[in-house]
């Protein structure tokens, strides 16, 4: 029968319990954190160095969480379905987190502070995702929006559907934003063709296209600060 290591019965120096509520979470490393999480290891193999596995696959980082997906964390000892679903849980919370931290922050006139709101939930999707960001007269954020997910295209993104929820949240100013899974935030002509006839139509109903801000990997594109919308 194998014995299931946790992180009680490691040395008292590596235990990542007694270390948290000694020092600080902040003093834990990133496979102690993990350790935290994960609980038991398996086999010959203590909680620790599971973590340590899932931090050396692909981005050799804490990033892990969120690029290995069920399966691939699945495949590794010690990792069953439901540590996986935890784990990809808690990827999800570090997101949401992060933005709701700034939200007090954003400011309608300014794209770094938009930019910052959404950076890690759109910088570490392998797919464009295209959000509409909606405002009041007094530009107080109302909420959000995903618009489309897949190719953000000019043929396929809804000038209906963006008014719609502009219309149904009665926002008066509203932001385009969207990612690049290559990490490079330029806009390509389907990015200006939107852009475009999302204005066009904001005008005619008293919306007013603030800004389409597109997200790289900790960097971004801002319309309106490269003076591309009027």
């Amino acid at each position: 029968m194998n014995h299931h290591l946790t992180v009680k019965e490691l040395p008292e120096s590596e235990k990542p319990y007694e270390k948290c509520l000694r020092f600080g979470a902040e003093y834990l490393s990133d496979a102690e954190l993990l350790a935290v999480i994960i609980r038991t290891g398996t086999a010959g193999k203590k909680s620790i160095d599971v973590a340590q596995e899932i931090l050396s696959r692909n981005e050799k980082s804490l990033l892990n969480l969120y690029y290995l997906s069920v399966k691939e964390l699945v495949s590794i000892p010690g990792i069953g379905k439901v540590k996986a679903v935890q784990l990809k849980c808690l990827a999800e919370i570090t997101k949401r987190l992060t933005k709701a931290s700034r939200v007090r922050e954003v400011a309608l006139g300014s794209a770094s502070s938009v930019a910052a709101y959404y950076m890690e939930e759109l910088r570490h999707e392998d797919r464009e995702k295209l959000i509409l960001s909606m405002f009041d007269a007094k530009c107080v954020l109302l909420g959000d929006k995903v618009i489309s997910i897949g190719t953000v295209n000019a043929s396929l993104v809804s000038p209906r559907e963006v008014f719609l929820c502009a219309l149904a949240s009665q926002a008066v100013h509203i932001i385009l934003l969207h990612n690049h899974p290559s990490g490079i935030p330029l806009p390509s002509t389907q990015d200006k063709l939107v852009t475009r006839r999302i204005q066009e139509g904001g005008e005619l109903l008293g919306i007013h296209l603030s800004d389409h801000i597109i997200i790289g990997d900790n960097q971004y594109f801002s319309f309106k600060e490269e003076h591309l919308l009027h």
